[in-house]
């Protein structure tokens, strides 16, 4: 079976005049693992729900994304 996951760190447009090259590294940095977590579950047999939800988490989790933390929400 072939999978494809994507990812995506949330909407609008940021360029290099509005972030640091420090926080341009974290947030890649935070999408890599993000990407990785959920790749592993589907390279492990998991649901593409499952794989989903790991990889949402770990954005949920990193300061570089408001994902969870605009609503005050950490699972």
């Amino acid at each position: 079976m072939t999978w494809t996951l994507v990812i995506h760190g949330g909407a609008g447009k940021l360029d290099s005049e509005m972030v640091s090259p420090e926080q341009d590294a974290g947030a890649r940095a935070g999408l890599a693992r993000a990407l990785d977590v959920g790749s592993k579950v589907l390279a492990d047999g998991g649901s593409a729900l499952d794989a989903v939800e790991a990889a949402v988490r770990v954005l949920e989790d990193d300061p570089h994304f408001n994902s969870g933390a605009r609503r005050g929400v950490h699972a």
